[in-house]
């Protein structure tokens, strides 16, 4: 009796100048044998940072028509917060139905990236060999957090506040150790490359602004506007550097390859 394997791999076409060679395995028994399937691996992360984006402006959208929250530009005046435009009734649900495939997608996304890197020639780092571990780590507090949205009770509420601040950590230094690998990379779209180190300068200095806007010297009402403001710039931040990497996957045509080998 025979059995079927599934081979899931990273693919990159063989004309690209900074390929790797690799040596053709035997096949003995060619009935045994089957065609791979390359798929292109970009969607994967254009997907997973337009979700979330997608998942909040529906949800806030919804919630000013129904009259849960104001009207106003979030990232200019910071009048409502993230989780506060997607906490109650029909908004709630819509986003945590797009927020938790989403986290499937980036953790697949940060599990692809070191393969993706090690394939254009990076070298295997311990930096890079943490890659998957650190992306899977900050996509499970992501789920976390939007599993535990819109419920009740302290500990919810805990669960809710550090899964979110865990996921922005997490998801900030994996951001640091692709955009870090990826300069010194031959890569054809540099300033697409070079784009993913400003994202990842620009996401601690909205850290920053979070943490001290309580020291500043304000009422109430603008410390949290600035808290706000700060919340939406980051997770656009988030997305582009999401959509910047689809971008480089599509530009060095990474694929991913599906196999099926059957064994005596």
């Amino acid at each position: 009796m025979k059995a079927g394997t599934l081979l899931l791999s990273p693919a990159m076409y063989d004309d690209m100048p900074h390929a790797p060679s690799r040596p053709a395995r035997p096949v003995t028994d060619p009935a045994s044998a089957r065609p791979p399937l390359d798929w292109s691996a970009w969607p994967l992360p254009l997907l997973a940072g337009l979700l979330p984006l997608v998942a909040t402006l529906v949800a806030y959208t919804l919630s000013v028509r129904l009259g849960l929250v104001e009207a106003c530009m979030p990232l200019i005046d910071g009048c409502i917060s993230i989780s506060r435009a997607a906490r109650h009734e029909l908004p709630n649900h819509l986003f945590r139905a797009l927020l938790l495939p989403a986290a499937a997608l980036q953790a697949l996304c940060w599990l692809l990236c070191g393969a993706w890197l090690r394939t254009l020639g990076a070298a295997p780092t311990r930096k890079l060999r943490a890659l998957p571990w650190l992306g899977l780590a900050a996509a499970l507090f992501l789920v976390l957090y939007g599993t535990f949205l819109g419920t009740e009770g302290e500990a919810y509420r805990w669960m809710r506040r550090y899964g979110v601040v865990l996921y922005f950590g997490g998801t900030c230094i994996a951001m640091l150790i692709v955009s870090d690998a990826a300069q010194g990379l031959a890569l054809q779209a540099r300033h697409v490359a070079r784009a993913l180190r400003a994202l990842c300068i620009a996401l601690p200095l909205l850290g920053l602004a979070n943490v001290f806007a309580p020291l500043l010297h304000v009422d109430a009402a603008t410390r949290a506007a600035l808290q706000n403001s700060a919340e939406w710039w980051g997770g656009l931040v988030f997305t582009l550097f999401f959509v910047a990497i689809a971008w480089l996957w599509h530009a060095t045509r990474f694929k991913i390859r599906f196999a099926i080998r059957c064994d005596d």
